[in-house]
């Protein structure tokens, strides 16, 4: 199963949602009439644990994470899986139809087979990342017979040596060429992430890389680096819109995609809100997993009410259409971004954003 960007690779994605997950399949379908009316097609980046065996250099997540035994005496509430199923229950009746469990690293989640049961695959295309290092067969077959749709598979070149030193984990090259044989011999769809920053952009080893992904005939999601987590203040990692428009021409050639790709139809720019939220392992509802601002709490909130206020930001609302805001040099990293280091995240949303900023402020 290997389904891409293209018009008739979505058509397949689609004929095969209506197959075997028709639940998901009559949510996805309207998004194109959902989106005329205004209304969010976000999918679930779903941060259930910051659990990890990797410490990579990027990692946009390390602020949040915290140990075990100073999670449970801060007292503050997090997701057990009643929670994931209440969760899970808001966005179906949203007509919410995509999903992404995220960490860390769920492959390390010790309750990984109830979280996805608490989801609900049958319900939303669902997709989880990895880093690759505990996907052998039998978890790749796990997965797929989990309900699991598709994995993401990070992959930060060609070369052994640079790609662990990336992810800080000797041996974790190997493991990804593993894991994608893995989920080849499984017929669970697999694609690549890999990380973008300023000097990678224009290099030959990133063309090798895509020249490499389309002989295996692998889908290459690239995702840009941000000025955040680990990488707080690395402004000189980040790209301009000049090396956003390149990547962009690079899929005329190669089945390589960013989250601004449009898909099913819709050419929507950033997607954030409008096609994408992150939420906690707190509760909190981010507009992207790299905008480390909360726009309410669903344990306090109901999703829709969270989702409307981040539409009526002049950032995330409908109309006008941006490059990456958080991953591209401009005013939302300057203005934004850059009000969130320091402070113990996410920031409240009325600590970064004004009446000013509401489009019915």
């Amino acid at each position: 199963m290997k389904f891409g960007t293209t018009k008739e690779q979505e058509s397949d994605r689609q004929n095969w949602l209506k197959t075997h997950k028709p639940k998901a399949y009559e949510k996805i379908i309207k998004y194109p009439e959902r989106v005329k009316n205004g209304e969010s097609i976000a999918i679930i980046q779903f941060q259930y644990d910051y659990a990890c065996n990797f410490r990579c250099e990027h990692c946009c997540i390390s602020k949040f994470q915290r140990p075990r035994k100073v999670e449970r005496a801060s007292g503050q509430q997090f997701f057990d899986l009643p929670g994931v199923k209440k969760l899970a229950d808001e966005a179906h009746d949203m007509g919410l139809g995509n999903f992404v469990i995220t960490g860390g690293e769920p492959l390390a989640f010790g309750d990984l087979d109830g979280l996805i049961a608490a989801i609900d695959p049958s319900r939303f295309f669902l997709a989880i990342d990895t880093n690759g290092w505990l996907l052998d067969l039998p978890m790749a077959k796990r997965l797929k017979k989990l309900g699991v749709d598709k994995v993401q598979l990070s992959l930060d070149g060609l070369d052994a040596f640079d790609h662990d030193a990336f992810r800080r984990k000797d041996g974790s090259w190997a493991a990804c060429m593993t894991a994608i044989n893995a989920c080849q011999l499984a017929d669970l769809h697999v694609i690549l992430s890999t990380v973008m920053w300023k000097d990678r952009v224009h290099s030959q080893e990133f063309i090798d890389y895509l020249e490499w992904a389309k002989e295996a005939e692998i889908g290459t999601y690239v995702t840009f680096a941000k000025p955040v987590g680990a990488y707080e203040g690395n402004f000189d990692a980040v790209l301009d819109e000049e090396d956003e428009a390149h990547i962009a021409t690079l899929s005329e050639k190669y089945d390589v995609f960013t989250h601004m790709t449009p898909s099913y139809g819709l050419d929507l720019g950033c997607i954030a809100v409008k096609r994408m939220v992150s939420i906690t392992r707190y509760g909190d509802v981010m507009p992207c997993p790299y905008t480390h601002v909360s726009l309410g709490n669903v344990f306090k909130e109901p999703l829709r009410d969270i989702i409307d206020r981040g539409l009526n930001n002049r950032w995330f609302a409908y109309g006008k259409k941006y490059g990456c805001l958080a991953g591209v040099k401009g005013e939302f990293i300057d203005n934004v971004i850059t009000k969130t280091y320091g402070k113990e995240l996410p920031v409240p949303y009325d600590e970064i954003f004004t009446a000013e900023d509401e489009v019915d402020g």
